[in-house]
């Protein structure tokens, strides 16, 4: 399903460069349950980026169910993000005046689904993470493990094939963390494509496998 051919990742900064990704080559197939780590610095979030069509390598081949994401225009990248990538951040990332049926409900308003269809899919997704009853409270009226759940909801609404998280339990305490663990567990149960950036062992424990990066480099997987 994802697939690296020698990436590589430049920053320009004015006579300076530096190389954030050194010729990453990687695979993930349908369905696997991969956790990303590595200290600071080793390229994790440029890696993560790319894949999810936020950012486009330097150099290499980006191939995403066997199509090449290389040069595709920026309104391109955005259709793949809207219809095949759900994304679930450390910091939820949600809209602070909106609430949390109106924050589910974003992703289908870029997509066109009409109203009817919005309101059946904002109930199903906030109901699977037993949020329904929350629709009309805003961000700052739920805890850190509402506000992510709600934040997978909206991950879910288009029905993407992937899931990207990036240290989707960082801001969680124990208990939270392992509840949105175990909605990510069922996620991968039920065939999605979840990829996972963590610095937690425990975290990473839930996925099949570890793809380990130092200073830009793929050190294992």
């Amino acid at each position: 399903m994802i697939r690296f051919e020698n990436i590589k990742k430049i920053y320009q900064m004015g006579k300076v460069s530096f190389e954030a990704l050194k010729g990453i080559n990687l695979t993930v197939k349908k369905g696997e349950f991969v956790s990303i780590m590595g200290p600071s610095g080793s390229g994790k979030s440029t890696l993560m980026n790319i894949i999810g069509c936020l950012d486009t390598a330097t150099e290499g081949s980006y191939y995403l169910e066997d199509k090449n994401a290389a040069g595709l225009s920026f309104d391109q990248l955005s259709d793949i993000r809207n219809r095949k990538i759900g994304f679930v951040f450390q910091n939820f990332n949600l809209l602070p005046y909106a609430t949390a049926y109106e924050n589910v409900e974003l992703p289908m308003l870029f997509s066109g689904k009409n109203t009817a269809d919005r309101k059946k899919t904002v109930k199903k997704f906030l109901s699977m993470v037993g949020l329904w009853d929350w629709a009309g409270h805003r961000p700052t009226e739920l805890s850190g493990g509402e506000q992510q759940r709600v934040a997978i909801a909206r991950a879910l609404v288009n029905d993407p094939p992937i899931i990207l998280a990036d240290e989707p339990t960082g801001n969680l305490d124990s208990k939270s963390g392992t509840e949105i663990m175990e909605i990510f567990n069922n996620l991968w149960q039920s065939g999605k494509t979840i990829l996972m950036v963590t610095h937690d062992q425990k975290v990473a424990d839930y996925s099949e496998r570890t793809i380990n990066l130092f200073d830009g480099n793929v050190i294992s997987n």
